[in-house]
């Protein structure tokens, strides 16, 4: 644990300062979270407008204590170069190792390579084989620009924060919030005992339905991954093709959707 005298010579971190829950509020905290919403706001929209045009890509997570030596940097190097080959940006934290040897595959590849760092208590700088880097204080908005802009989730081993953002995922999934997207799990060996354990214990015990692991595919060779990530993308645009996307004609509140609401009710 971090003793307290070191966070008192430091700055806090916006998601540090904003959970620093102390049982209550005083006046002027309360007062300043509208300022809090703004700068959140503003978060979110320069993200929206820099990954609106990226086109197919994939999001890679793992961890970014991987040396470069190590052969899982070598694997994701391999992943970021087959997937952007085959057409599709690939974006990752933006961080050191696996995120670093994904971005670098990208750019061997001359496909785009989109990094969403963090502001952390220790810092954590972008790696420099992005094209677009995007510096994110909030966990929360950060995380909607990977789930927003990618077609599928590439997870290589990792630690805490990769095993977060697998369990994300396959909530978004599992609660339908986002449809056909593939959890590709890759590394030779590494997932085989988690998966286990999710038969053995939570599907077994009607926790979660069998339907739920089907979105996991195990991956050895890289080369498989984009014949996957290909059916995904396919399924996607034939199933967001008949949705009604929101707009500024039928937002809610605008005259177009007022004036359709109206249409219907008589």
């Amino acid at each position: 644990m971090e003793p307290a005298e070191h966070t008192a010579n430091r700055t806090l971190t916006f998601d540090e300062e904003l959970f620093l829950w102390l049982g209550d509020e005083s006046d002027g905290v309360r007062a300043a979270d509208s300022e809090r919403i703004r700068d959140i706001a503003a978060e979110f929209a320069r993200g929206f407008d820099a990954l609106a045009d990226i086109g197919p890509a994939v999001t890679v997570f793992g961890s970014a204590r991987t040396p470069e030596e190590h052969p899982n940097y070598a694997l994701a190097r391999d992943i970021g170069a087959h997937v952007g080959r085959a057409g599709y940006a690939v974006i990752t934290g933006g961080g050191g190792g696996i995120m670093e040897a994904a971005n670098r595959g990208a750019r061997d590849a001359g496909a785009l390579s989109v990094g969403c760092n963090i502001e952390l208590p220790r810092e954590q700088a972008l790696n420099p084989y992005v094209d677009i880097g995007l510096r994110f204080r909030h966990f929360f908005a950060r995380k909607v620009m990977f789930v927003r802009y990618t077609n599928a989730f590439i997870i290589c081993p990792g630690g805490y924060g990769t095993l977060d953002e697998l369990f994300e995922c396959l909530t978004l999934i599992q609660t339908r919030t986002i449809r056909h997207f593939p959890v590709i799990l890759v590394g030779d060996g590494e997932w085989d005992g988690l998966v286990q354990w999710l038969r053995d214990g939570a599907l077994a015990d009607q926790r979660i339905d069998a339907k739920d692991l089907e979105s996991l595919h195990l991956v050895r060779d890289p080369a498989e991954v984009c014949e996957i990530v290909d059916a995904a993308c396919a399924r996607q645009q034939a199933y967001g093709r008949v949705q009604q996307r929101r707009t500024t004609d039928n937002a809610p509140g605008a005259a177009g959707s007022r004036g359709a609401a109206a249409g219907s009710a008589g």
